[in-house]
């Protein structure tokens, strides 16, 4: 006689090892990169490969063009970043970016922006006299760079006139103004022209570059609150051209030397 007993046993086993195969089977499995493999494909023919490139993208790049060069406004006189203290391409860019940025930052936060600080180096190219254009913005901006608003107490603000002061550099201002004394330190700063208050917070425009130290800005990364205007520092630009016929010539000084 069978002993079924002992085929029952059986099958149940089968059963299982069937059931965990399966689950292993279908179980998510982690896949690795064991080869790369690269081909080189040379353009040698005029007729059916560069030129084929350059018709596919000929209307693309006559349609940007087009935007880019496309007249905006106009600049009297050349606008640079030369000069020691301040410059008047400077000038003209943290007062647009201070102008442009405070009513977004208004209508959101109920509060308004009292300086903006942007870095020297960041400017790279001038306005030429003559035609401005979209370009030019591209041109003097060529990063993707944001606005951010800083909450800086007055420690940080002392901290943000104290680098200033060592860098030497005409970064650009506005907003704030000071005197540097024969001691080399900073006196008579004035903030919306109303005079510094040590126990006072104070909003800053700047860019998600130098919240983040960037330049050894570090006295921004001890802010109190950031605010990310989702706008970049080059439509700033753009915007004002847009909206002005003539670009004037800010040479006003912001930090002055006993």
């Amino acid at each position: 006689m069978v002993n079924l007993k002992n085929y029952n046993v059986g099958i149940k086993f089968f059963v299982l090892f069937l059931t965990f195969n399966l689950a292993l089977s279908c179980s998510q499995q982690k896949l690795y990169v064991t080869k790369i493999e690269g081909k080189e494909i040379g353009i040698t023919d005029k007729n059916t490969g560069v030129a084929s490139i350059e018709n596919f993208i000929k209307p693309y790049r006559e349609n940007i063009d087009k935007d880019l060069n496309a007249p905006l406004a106009y600049a009297p006189q050349t606008l640079d970043k030369n000069g020691q203290w301040q410059s008047t391409i400077g000038n003209l860019m943290s007062d647009v970016t201070l102008a442009k940025c405070n009513p977004i930052f208004l209508s959101r936060e109920k509060k308004s922006i009292d300086i903006c600080l942007l870095n020297h180096g960041g400017i790279r190219s001038i306005i030429g006299q003559g035609v401005v254009t979209a370009r030019t913005a591209y041109e003097i901006m060529p990063f993707e760079n944001t606005a951010y608003v800083v909450a800086l107490r007055g420690e940080q603000i002392l901290e943000m006139v104290n680098y200033i002061i060592s860098e030497k550099k005409p970064h650009p201002l506005s907003g704030m103004t000071f005197t540097i004394g024969k001691d080399n330190a900073a006196k008579d700063i004035m903030i919306q022209k109303k005079p510094f208050d040590s126990n006072s917070t104070y909003y800053v425009v700047t860019s998600d570059y130098l919240i983040n130290g960037g330049d050894n800005m570090n006295f921004f990364k001890k802010a109190t609150a950031k605010y990310d205007l989702d706008y970049k520092l080059r439509n700033v630009l753009i915007d004002y051209f847009k909206e002005t016929d003539t670009i004037p010539l800010v040479n006003d000084k912001r930090i002055n030397v006993e």
